[in-house]
C-alpha cells in the first residue's frame, strides 16, 4: 500500500502544520497530514489531492517537492514524503482531524507527543538540510 505525508511550513517557516489524530493508529498524537495513494494515481498528484481534502490547501497555495520515501517491508507500506511552504495565509477546511500550527523548534522526536516513532523528527531534519533547495530562496532554483 502506498501512502503519503506532507510537511507544510507557514510563510515564515517557523510553524509546521500538524493534525491531532482522532483515531488509531496514533490516536491522540500529532501527525503530518496525508493519506493513501489511490490506484493509478501519481505520487505528487496524490499528495496535492490529500492536502486539499484534509486542509483546503491547493496547488495554488503551495509547491510540494518529493523529499524521500520509506519502505516498511513488514507492514507492506511505502510512505512518500513531500514538503512545501504555503505562499499566503490559509483558512483551513478540516476533513477529519483538527489542524494546528506547531512551532518548528519543537522536539519532533518526542514519541509521547508525535506519531511515527521519531520519523517526523528525521523528516524535518532532512528539510533543514535541504531548505534552500526546497523553498527556493531569493529566486535561486537548483
Amino acid at each position: 500500500m502506498k501512502m503519503n505525508v506532507i510537511i507544510v511550513y507557514n510563510q515564515c517557516e517557523d510553524r509546521i502544520l500538524m493534525c491531532l489524530r482522532s483515531k488509531e493508529p496514533y490516536k491522540g498524537l500529532y501527525n503530518l497530514v496525508g493519506g493513501k495513494v489511490e490506484a493509478g494515481e501519481e505520487g505528487l498528484e496524490s499528495a496535492y489531492r490529500e492536502l486539499e481534502e484534509e486542509t483546503g490547501i491547493t496547488s495554488k497555495d503551495i509547491t510540494l517537492t518529493h523529499l524521500m520515501d520509506f519502505k516498511y517491508y513488514m507492514s507492506n507500506i511505502e510512505l512518500q514524503v513531500y514538503a512545501g511552504k504555503i505562499n499566503k495565509e490559509i483558512i483551513f477546511v478540516e476533513e477529519v482531524n483538527k489542524l494546528y500550527w506547531v512551532s518548528s523548534d519543537d522536539n519532533f522526536f518526542d514519541i509521547t507527543k508525535y506519531a511515527g516513532e521519531g520519523n517526523i523528527g528525521h523528516m524535518l531534519e532532512q528539510v533543514k538540510l535541504y531548505r534552500k533547495k526546497l523553498f527556493y530562496y531569493s529566486g535561486d532554483r537548483p
